[in-house]
């Protein structure tokens, strides 16, 4: 048997210790969200969109994890108009998935809002308000082709959530007795 020179050991073992520790940092960043918690009380989002958009498309959950299913929703508008963040928290993610520019925002309780198509006006890491400038909403890669609109979808650990649940006035529907005497 013969033994290498320690020279050529010792570079093969940095570069399996290089790949270990890349693998290791790819799936901590993938659960960096934290534990998902409770889904978030409605009233503490916003729409990304000013005024009060057409929903184009709805959340359609799928039966199964794994199936199709539409997990956000499209808000009909025009290109070159402001996308604005839907929640305060820090924007994780800037940059292109599946060919459109997507900008992600995590809340402080781990849950991320993901808005596309737009060229991001913010970079990872930085902090935005509710309403803040995202960026600017694109044609290209619109989920409404030939029209344009943006797409907005929540995730809640690994599960999403139904972005217009999230809205003020989307809380239960509350029946009131229709005798107020009694």
């Amino acid at each position: 048997m013969t033994r290498r020179p320690l020279a050529a050991r010792l570079a093969t073992g940095l570069g399996t210790a290089a790949l270990l520790l890349t693998l290791l940092v790819a799936v901590a960043a993938t659960g960096s969200a934290g534990p998902p918690g409770p889904p978030p009380p409605a009233g503490t989002y916003r729409l990304p969109l000013a005024g009060t958009p057409e929903v184009v498309r709805g959340f359609e959950r799928p039966p199964e994890r794994w199936a199709a299913g539409h997990r956000g929703v499209d808000l009909r508008s025009t290109p070159g108009n402001q996308v604005l963040s839907p929640v305060a928290g820090v924007v994780t993610f800037a940059g292109v998935v599946g060919g459109r520019p997507v900008v992600t925002v995590t809340d402080t309780d781990g849950r991320r809002s993901t808005v596309e198509p737009l060229v991001p006006a913010v970079g990872v890491r930085d902090v935005v308000a509710a309403g803040a400038l995202l960026g600017t909403l694109v044609h290209e890669g619109s989920h409404c082709a030939p029209a344009a609109c943006l797409h907005w979808g929540v995730r809640v650990g690994d599960d999403y959530v139904d972005p217009l649940s999230l809205l003020a006035g989307a809380g239960p529907v509350v029946l009131l007795p229709l005798d107020r005497t009694g």
